[in-house]
């Protein structure tokens, strides 16, 4: 971004309502943590798992969570910063076995700030807040975002745009992190620009449950980062969301009725149809998933 004041304040008010508003957010992640509760592993943990071997669903959301910590060399850290913390499985993983002294998470969902803050533990803290208007006392000496990324614009951005949200992202996590610090980043992406087909197809998912969002093109993080973060590591697992989502579908089926009572049937329905759909995407490459990892520049 320029150093010009006048040009950096037109950016930010360009990018200033790029992405899902928490109404948006709310549409999807404020349904009902109890249902959440029913089908995803006892953590809590709703994005794609890291599996190796014979992991169960609850074993490889561990395994994921514990490659982000130690790709943002965040164990024994006095503050690291989640962006996009659910209800709360990474918070407590880094005060617990990561030996962190405080975790700070940002969501917009007051569902799962509610959740996390109803089993207060030392260390961490949750607040319901964009990242755009989170200003730290000091700066975190790791950085982890988990699936937010998917939210940081809305579609029919055009390619400059989306770039200009995306740098602004970096940028806040440039002057947000310590000299060195690091950044692990989790996001499903296109591999290449989607065809109108692929659009309609995905229409009931970006309609009905994430609304105002969109997914960056496989190369858009690192060129956002280009000149702020040095990319240091980047892996595709879309076949991991691909068995992820498979384990949540099976789950959610295995309590149909339960799920039923508390959301309704045509909830219950749509959110089925979508892991469904979703499945098909990543069994055929249709998106993938980066797990991608960042070291401060200077």
């Amino acid at each position: 971004m320029s150093g010009d004041p006048a040009h950096r304040d037109a950016g930010e008010a360009a990018t200033r309502h790029a992405g899902a508003s928490p109404e948006a957010i709310g549409v999807h992640y404020d349904v009902s943590n109890e249902f959440f509760k029913l089908w995803l592993d006892p953590e809590m943990i709703y994005s794609c798992a890291l599996f190796e071997g014979g992991d169960d669903l609850a074993g490889a959301q561990r395994r994921k969570l514990d490659h982000h910590i130690d790709a943002a060399g965040a164990a024994g850290a006095s503050r690291v910063l989640d962006i996009g913390c659910g209800w709360g499985g990474l918070l407590r993983r880094l005060t617990g076995e990561a030996g962190v002294k405080q975790a700070v998470g940002l969501t917009l969902s007051p569902a799962q700030a509610g959740w996390i803050r109803r089993d207060p533990r030392p260390g961490i803290e949750v607040r319901e807040e964009n990242w755009r208007d989170h200003r730290p006392d000091r700066p975190y000496d790791a950085i982890i975002s988990i699936g937010a990324f998917e939210h940081f614009v809305h579609p029919g951005m055009r390619g400059a745009a989306k770039l200009e949200a995306y740098r602004e992202f970096f940028a806040w996590c440039d002057h947000a992190l310590v000299p060195g610090g690091r950044l692990s980043l989790q996001t499903i992406a296109y591999p290449a620009p989607p065809s109108e087909t692929v659009r309609r197809q995905s229409a009931f998912i970006a309609q009905r449950i994430f609304p105002e969002s969109d997914l960056p093109l496989i190369w858009e993080p690192a060129a956002a980062a280009e000149g702020i973060f040095e990319l240091c590591a980047l892996r595709n697992d879309r076949e991991h969301y691909f068995r992820t989502l498979r384990h949540w579908e099976r789950n959610l089926v295995a309590r149909h009725d339960a799920a039923v009572a508390l959301v309704g049937e045509a909830e219950v329905a749509d959110f089925r149809r979508y892991l469904r759909e979703s499945a098909a995407a990543f069994k055929l490459g249709v998106v993938c998933l980066l797990r991608m990892s960042f070291v401060k520049r200077g």
